[in-house]
């Protein structure tokens, strides 16, 4: 019995290290605005529970704010002109995140060195 919940216990903790370190790292997307495609960069850090990082576009980079982790799932804002947009994210495989906020769904796919 000891050894059985040994397991689990290493299982789980194997499965949530790869669910919070599977999220750092450079990511890309694109978003359809009036104005073009804009491209976004976002660089992701976990720390614990929390998330840290960049959002980067052609106007310029703003520190994430308010992130947080939860395995596969997170959610972070980012200010913009005294305008707070809120995002929430999954992990969908190793190269690929959806995230979504109230402009759509947007595909982010890992920037690889």
């Amino acid at each position: 019995m000891k050894i059985l919940f040994s397991l689990l216990f290493i299982v789980g903790c194997v499965t949530a290290s790869f669910a919070q370190t599977g999220i750092d790292g450079n990511w890309k997307g694109s978003r359809e605005t009036p104005n073009g495609v804009i491209e976004i960069t976002y660089t992701f850090k976990v720390e614990g529970n929390v998330l840290k990082g960049t959002w980067k576009t052609q106007f310029g980079e703003r520190e994430l704010e308010e992130g947080k982790v939860d395995g596969k799932k997170f959610s972070f804002s980012v200010s913009i002109n005294d305008r707070k947009m809120e995002s929430t994210g999954e992990l969908v495989n190793e190269n690929e995140i959806v995230l979504k906020s109230t402009r759509g769904e947007m595909k982010l796919a890992r920037v690889k060195p």
